[in-house]
């Protein structure tokens, strides 16, 4: 009856990994222990299983990593938004409207922005640009007029050009001054080509959120202009006769904003400064909140910068009832309220999956019974702790094999003993440091000191992806981002380890996992089994992580595969992208392969002359060389 009382369950996954909370409906583990996934949140029996994904993948000839995409999850999260600010702007009694305008630069993959336009359609979900490359982008996929084209970003006269031609077609094209030099030239290319632009201002708010993009708002964020600057446009503007053409304010706050409260703050102070666009007699329409919108990546659903303290309706209802008591109280008919969501639009839409070549572990050898006689006293020193260490002197005993551990180490140092001995004695130490940390659970709190004990002995397992290529955030600016085994979900995880990437660098690696009590330094991971792979996923990085991704190692971009749900729970391949081969990758760090293969194939024709390798080496040789420019740059079987 106790082994029953103790047998591991898939619903055990489900509390240890946390998948109720971040995975937002859309993510869930079958009684057989695979991880499903579900574009309808909730709807488990719609939902696919992702190791039979894998295998799908597997089939077609590609190799991990692979980013996979669930393309009607973003379907889904377009519609809940826009969905939800119809519903508060229908239960507060709104007389203005939504628009969404998804930032290109959150992930400017053809097949994102494609989907976004694809489904956005029907609610007029529109784009903002914020380069001159992403207005070319932009006006080459958007097909609704009535959607919202927001151009952001610092302005030369070729991008100017490029909106004014985009309203010419017929498009909702809104060029936002950012910077004050921006509207001599806004001005001067409108009369120019007699086109009668859309205009906004971007505003510096006074209000500033917490946490890792708090400097986009207050005093000092890098665009947008103060309160002298914006009167100076109205001035100006009125001298053109063009103040009618200022129709939107915008303001960005920051790309992920835990607190509802910093929302709220910021939206009150900018439907005042609206109301008083309006009294300067501006033809005010678009009141666009920017970004902001947080994603719950550890599923705490607190005001911690991985996470957010709001709900979707709550946030929406916030902000409606924030623009309406403003604008009420002045007088001011409501605007249609943009927002430029992105990463709430496509965080959930990918995950990114990978297996597991290897682990280390840290576990000493076994020891002996009784020491030789000749053993170095500071050795023996380690020995007689150990064998005297109890719950009760836990404290005292690690500090003593800290000091003896540095004196073997000294020894060694000094050439007092040999290599053999100093491995002797460390493995000593980590056998008391393993001691210790068993004893510790059954302390009613944990020293300061020992506190990090268990990181110290975590495994170490070596995944097959590059975090500076497919999870860059999670280097750069410390990132959580969910992560957990896709099968093997109905046994129990018996080790503690933390991820290492296949980068020879010693920050290819994470360490810092999610978690209810804050952050994790270790995560629960299984036995790896010879003959099966073990296969990893990282949820929730559709956002940023696709576009910023750098080429360290010259490791590239992964095998890309997009599948849609069907109703009945199956599902189709809708695309798939060959990642990154060595000549593709070579190319872009300025390397022309062909000369690179004429000077091997001349390296290796001295070869044969000097009598090193025959000619039929030179030709095997030669096609390995070949066919490693033509391979997958990661690791394959």
């Amino acid at each position: 009856m106790a082994h029953a009382l103790q047998r591991w369950t898939a619903d055990k996954s489900r509390e240890l990994y946390g998948i109720r909370e971040w995975g937002a409906g859309y993510f869930g583990i079958s009684d057989s222990g695979e991880l499903l996934v579900t574009p309808e949140p909730g709807r488990f029996d719609k939902a696919v299983s992702i190791p039979e994904v894998i295998a799908g993948i597997q089939e077609r000839g590609l190799d991990m990593p692979v980013l996979l995409r669930i393309e009607n999850i973003l379907d889904t999260q377009i519609t809940l938004i826009n969905e939800s600010f119809r519903s508060a702007m229908s239960g507060l009694g709104f007389k203005g409207s939504y628009l969404g305008a998804y930032p290109i630069k959150v992930n400017q993959q053809h097949q994102v922005v494609e989907a976004v336009t694809r489904h956005g359609k029907k609610y007029h979900h529109g784009l903002e640009a914020g380069s001159k490359a992403e207005l070319v982008a932009a006006m080459g996929m958007l097909r609704d007029t009535e959607a919202v084209l927001v151009c952001n970003g610092y302005k030369d006269e070729e991008f100017i050009d490029l909106g004014l031609h985009a309203t010419q077609l017929g498009f909702t094209c809104i060029l936002v001054v950012e910077m004050p030099g921006e509207l001599p030239l806004i001005i001067e290319r409108s009369k120019a080509k007699k086109v009668k632009p859309i205009l906004g201002v971007r505003v510096k708010l006074s209000a500033q959120a917490n946490g890792l993009w708090s400097e986009s708002g207050g005093d000092r964020s890098i665009f947008g202009l103060n309160a002298t600057q914006i009167i100076d446009v109205i001035d100006r503007l009125k001298e053109a006769d063009m103040l009618d053409c200022l129709q939107l304010l915008h303001y960005h706050l920051g790309s992920q904003i835990p607190n509802i409260r910093e929302i709220r703050n910021a939206v009150a102070e900018a439907s005042r400064v609206y109301a008083g666009l309006v009294g300067e007699g501006a033809n005010m329409r678009y009141l666009d909140l920017g970004g902001g919108l947080a994603v719950d990546y550890d599923g705490t659903q607190t005001n911690f910068m991985s996470s957010r303290n709001y709900t979707l309706d709550e946030y929406c209802v916030d902000v409606v009832e924030g623009v309406m008591t403003v604008l009420d109280e002045q007088g001011v008919d409501h605007p249609v309220i943009v927002t430029e969501s992105g990463r709430a639009v496509v965080a959930y839409y990918s995950m990114l999956l990978f297996n597991v070549l290897d682990a280390a572990r840290f576990e000493p050898d076994p020891l002996p019974e009784v020491l030789p006689d000749d053993t170095n006293i500071h050795i023996r020193h380690l020995f007689e702790t150990l064998q005297s260490l109890n719950l009760r002197n836990i404290q005292e005993c690690f500090n003593d094999i800290l000091y003896y551990r540095d004196e073997v180490r000294q020894a060694f140092s000094h050439g007092k003993i040999t290599f053999r001995e100093r491995a002797q004695g460390e493995n000593v130490f980590w056998e008391t440091i393993r001691r210790i940390a068993t004893l510790s659970r059954d302390l009613p709190s944990l020293p300061h000191e020992l506190e990090g004990i268990g990181q110290a002995l975590s495994d170490i397992y070596y995944c097959n992806f590059s975090v500076f290529q497919s999870l860059p955030d999670a280097w750069a600016i410390g990132q959580l981002f969910p992560i957990m085994p896709v099968h093997r979900l109905d046994e129990r995880p018996t080790r503690e380890g933390i991820l290492a990437d296949i980068t020879c660098d010693c920050d290819g690696k994470i360490d810092r996992f999610i978690d209810r009590q804050g952050v994790k330094r270790t995560m629960p991971l299984h036995e790896l089994k010879e003959t099966d792979e073990y296969y990893l996923g990282a949820f929730l990085v559709g956002a940023y992580q696709e576009t910023l991704g750098d080429l360290h190692n010259l490791l590239g971009d992964t095998n890309v595969v997009t599948i849609r749900v069907r109703d009945n729970g199956e599902f189709d391949f809708v695309s798939e992208l060959e990642g990154d081969t060595v000549e593709d990758i070579l190319s872009y760090v300025e390397y022309d392969t062909k000369h690179l293969l004429t000077r091997f194939r001349e390296t290796a024709e001295n070869a044969v002359r000097d009598g090193r390798i025959t000619a039929g080496q030179r030709r095997a040789i030669l096609q390995a060389y070949k066919t490693g420019l033509q391979g997958y740059t990661y690791f394959e079987r």
